[in-house]
């Protein structure tokens, strides 16, 4: 894929960028090296190549899920505005 100047214009128009004459004449050879880049990167044969998410090996480090201060109830509603029943009240958002 070969890019020219109009090109470079029409994807600088769609992207609301103004850009002169000469600097889409400076930018039409420097946008056919990035896809000339991008084109021999298709061409590596990556079909043994497991995917990864991360250079290096990263595990979660977890913690039981424990309850340590049981009956809180009470004092949690006491920040609330409105509770009723033990639950949270909120005003109605859908009618």
């Amino acid at each position: 894929m070969s890019v020219d100047t109009a090109t470079v214009k029409k994807v600088a128009s769609l992207a609301r960028i103004a850009i002169s004459d000469a600097d889409a004449e400076r930018l039409a050879p420097e946008l056919n090296n990035i896809l000339g880049w991008i084109e021999q990167l298709g061409e590596v044969d990556t079909a043994n190549v497991e995917p990864t998410t991360a250079v290096i090996p990263n595990s979660l480090r977890l913690r039981e899920d424990v309850v340590t201060e049981p009956d809180q109830r009470a004092s949690v509603l006491a920040n609330a505005p409105q509770g009723e029943h033990g639950f949270f009240t909120v005003p109605k958002v859908v009618e």
